[in-house]
């Protein structure tokens, strides 16, 4: 494993690259403490990023996984998804050395492990105290798997004298070949709260999701797993997750993408946000207690009609003229329960949060 600094030729801050010897790799910003590449083994990238994403502070970078803290969306005083990822992140010296950069903008680092690893952390300033006055640490953790999977743990600490609370999100942006392709499974039946109708609760009602208009909705109590099927790609991400309740799909779609200056017309056609998330109840953290969340990303090549969460028993090679649809279907939903029934847990704040 390897991890090597180098000064990103764009923004000007320096990155940080997590490598495996298999080939796979991960790209973690100190400006926003933000992943913005995360490449399987044959080098094709797994996150979206616009062509036109804007790498000069105070504009957060569009695309990769932009950290949504203290803040998500608008929901609260603060600008939209908080200021976490617009600040200058620092590496933690405790975490795995990371060496010094020489001359030539990069060097690098073996570290004896089987995740290459990176450890930042986020602390206020004054102007951060201003607008949110409360003292916090909050940490990440990024590790990039021999499997190539990428695991994302946060942590925040209250070093403050009085509780505070706050909403969060990873807010992931995959890399999907055709939106109308795609098909998310792991939601189905749940309530959501539907954006683009002022936070209207709703409750899923097809046997999955697809896409044929923009979608932003906020899916309430999901499951610790949820599969993305980019059926064009042939390929399943996995999203594993706890401590984060909620889950966010978004899509612009064509009308407000072409209102983002940072956001190119026709991208929302290769993109798709499935973000775990603490939206609904607010996470409440007591001085010296530290909150902690999860989420591990993994891709996996899968055939046009899997519909299962575990990549372990993806079926490989089939084609979509060997089922009629309606059987397809039928499959689909009988191993998406399955699974939730052996998966499904009830979330809940308490066992993420513990006393120093």
């Amino acid at each position: 494993m390897m991890v090597d600094v180098v000064k990103d030729a764009t923004s000007g801050f320096d990155k940080i690259v997590l490598r495996e010897p298999q080939g796979s790799s991960a790209q973690v910003q100190l400006f926003g403490g933000q992943v913005t590449s995360w490449k399987n083994e044959r080098g094709e990238e797994l996150l979206f990023l616009s062509s036109k994403a804007i790498y000069k502070p105070p504009k957060a970078v569009r695309g990769g996984i932009p950290i949504c803290f203290p803040q998500f969306g608008g929901l609260g005083s603060l600008e939209q998804h908080g200021f976490a990822r617009n600040r200058l992140w620092q590496v933690v010296e405790s975490s795995a050395p990371l060496p010094t950069i020489v001359n030539d903008g990069s060097a690098v680092t073996p570290i004896v492990s089987n995740k290459a690893i990176v450890e930042l952390m986020l602390t206020p300033t004054e102007e951060d105290m201003k607008i949110w006055p409360h003292n916090f640490e909050l940490r990440l953790r990024v590790a990039l798997g021999s499997s190539g999977d990428l695991t994302m743990t946060v942590k925040v600490k209250n070093v403050d004298t009085r509780p505070f609370n706050f909403t969060f999100a990873l807010h992931t942006y995959l890399s999907v070949a055709d939106i109308t392709e795609v098909r998310v499974e792991g939601l189905e039946t749940l309530d959501y709260l539907d954006n683009l109708k002022d936070g209207e609760r709703l409750t899923e009602q097809g046997d999955a999701i697809t896409f044929d208009n923009e979608i932003d909705r906020i899916y309430l109590g999901t499951p610790t797993k949820i599969a993305v099927i980019d059926h064009e790609k042939k390929r399943t991400f996995v999203l594993r997750k706890d401590g984060l309740p909620d889950a966010v799909v978004w899509n612009p779609w064509e009308r407000k993408s072409k209102a983002m200056t940072d956001f190119g017309d026709d991208e929302y056609k290769f993109m798709l946000c499935v973000e775990a998330a603490a939206v609904e109840k607010a996470i409440v953290v007591k001085p010296g207690e530290e909150w902690t969340g999860r989420q591990e990303l993994s891709a996996v090549s899968s055939s046009y009609f899997s519909g299962q969460l575990d990549p372990r028993k993806v079926v490989h090679g089939s084609s979509k003229a060997h089922l009629p649809q309606n059987q397809t279907s039928i499959i689909s939903r009988f191993s998406l329960r399955l699974f939730a029934a052996m998966t499904l847990m009830c979330s809940s704040r308490n066992p993420n949060i513990k006393k120093s």
